[in-house]
């Protein structure tokens, strides 16, 4: 086995990363496919903390798998701790690994605590705080963050179609920002200091002395993927680097994941919030995620829909294609993009060659010349692929292809051309204990997206480096209750 994978901890020493936790609240049914952070890490007493308050509770109970959701309820009103050989006795033999992997996911985020007794097998309980919040809450009905302001002192309150414009209209400018970085001739406003911070820790811009900020790998690809996926990226950095700015980081997650729980379109007092909080709302408006209005005598936000996304799934991903498509790809591999939009003229300047644009018509072609620059800025064919399909307007969405199969097709071979080996950070684990042990790791593995390569035979795993940390912390409480049951 790796000589770092078995390491013991004292029971009162757990940390729980931010990364974890803000993977499981915000990314809820999505594996996350975003490089892990080795950001700072809360204690389990502030995390105890933050299940102080019921709106966390829900955040985090929403975002659980089916299976770990069952626990939480079949133990909520269970105030003893229940004996790890009897939750194993809840399941199958065949469905021992997913029964693991989601007791795993509620030990780390602290829902269930672990309660060691001596000369006794391992035990589970729920968190007490994360209990009697849940308790309330199933009881007593969830009570929204904070009311909001009546209709008569907050005037002027844009129409959900106006706010929703405005929140498009600053992402956008936020891309367009990120976007103008990779190219020498730029045109946009430069970041605020905040955000670009932020934005260098998140690896998608690079500033060295003396020079402008240049688009990294990381940033060109940032730019095909979905909003969603975006927002969550920010986000993440946004609260890694909440420290820095003074903020305290649990604070930080309390207020996001509460702003999710408001209601769009509504307004909120401003001087409800305290001076952090306040800060927060004023950045938050640079990127759309609320709009902040000033009256006569009041101040007050008003969330958009990107807020409401924070600690929940995007489903309508359908309907968001319907609204968003404007792009025809040809068999002659010419592109018609039928939008009045500069970011998406400067989105299909990475991987295409424009040739004009009209006032609502941008009109390119894909070449080799073009796309081997988009490979060359670390931009991969299927991500490429994957935004045309998800932008195709809706004349051709509902074709199948929506993309013509020889345009894909050269795509892939051109990128395959250039690149014929790639290279990936991975560690590889070995000696496993037992066949349970290793079937687990694997399972788990591919849950987190860290799964590379496996080999039954000889009991090994490969995995990418970023899932190491909690790849190690899962193989070494699986061989901890493995001991224990023996």
């Amino acid at each position: 086995m790796h000589s770092k994978l078995w390491l013991s901890f004292a029971q009162g020493n757990v940390l729980v990363s931010t990364h974890l936790l803000l993977k499981a609240i915000f990314c809820a049914g999505q594996r996350s496919s975003f490089h892990t952070l080795t950001a700072q890490a809360l204690p389990a007493a502030k995390l105890d903390r933050l299940y102080e308050d019921h709106i966390i509770c829900e955040a985090v109970l929403r975002s659980l798998p089916p299976v770990s959701k069952k626990y939480v309820f079949l133990l909520l009103y269970i105030d003893t701790a229940v004996p790890a050989k009897s939750l194993d006795e809840w399941v199958l033999s065949d469905g021992l690994s997913k029964h693991r992997a989601a007791l795993d996911r509620l030990l780390q985020l602290r829902v269930f605590v672990e309660v060691t007794e001596r000369k006794k097998d391992g035990n589970y309980r729920l968190n007490p705080a994360f209990q009697s919040q849940l308790r309330q809450v199933i009881v007593n009905g969830g009570a929204p963050p904070r009311e909001p302001m009546p209709p008569d002192v907050a005037v002027r309150i844009p129409s959900m179609e106006e706010l929703e414009t405005y929140a498009l209209r600053q992402w956008e400018n936020f891309l367009l920002q990120l976007v103008s970085s990779g190219f020498e001739e730029s045109t946009s406003e430069p970041f605020s200091p905040s955000m670009m911070k932020i934005c260098q820790r998140s690896g998608l811009l690079t500033l060295r002395e003396n020079e402008t900020p240049r688009l990294t790998e990381n940033g060109f690809q940032f730019l095909l993927m979905e909003t969603s996926s975006q927002l969550w990226q920010i986000i993440r950095e946004y609260i890694s680097t909440a420290e820095d700015r003074g903020f305290d980081a649990a604070d930080l997650i309390s207020f996001l994941l509460g702003l999710s729980f408001h209601i769009v379109g509504q307004a909120y007092n401003v001087n409800t919030l305290t001076k952090m909080q306040q800060k927060a709302v004023e950045e938050l408006a640079a990127l759309g995620i609320v709009r902040v209005q000033q009256g006569m005598k009041e101040r007050w936000f008003i969330p958009t829909k990107l807020a409401t996304s924070l600690a929940a799934n995007l489903s309508d991903s359908s309907s968001r294609k319907q609204a968003e498509g404007f792009v025809v790809v040809e068999t002659n591999f010419r592109v018609y993009a039928y939008s009045t939009s500069r970011l998406h003229s400067e989105i299909l300047r990475l991987f295409s060659r424009l040739e004009y644009q009209l006032p609502n018509l941008i009109v390119g072609a894909i070449t080799k010349e073009s796309l081997y620059k988009a490979f060359g800025n670390g931009i991969t064919g299927e991500q490429i692929i994957s935004f045309l399909q998800q932008h195709a307007h809706p004349r051709v969405a509902q074709r199948i292809p929506s993309v013509p199969e020889n345009v894909t097709d050269q795509i892939r071979l051109w990128e395959s051309d250039r690149n014929r080996v790639q290279l990936t950070s991975a560690y590889m684990y070995d000696d496993f204990p037992s066949e349970d042990v290793f079937e687990s790791a694997c399972t788990y593995a591919r849950d987190v997206g860290g799964w590379l390569w496996d080999d039954t035979k000889h009991r090994r795993l490969v995995v990418r480096a970023e899932s190491h940390q909690e790849m190690r912390e899962f193989i070494r409480r699986q061989n901890t209750g493995s001991s224990n049951r023996k």
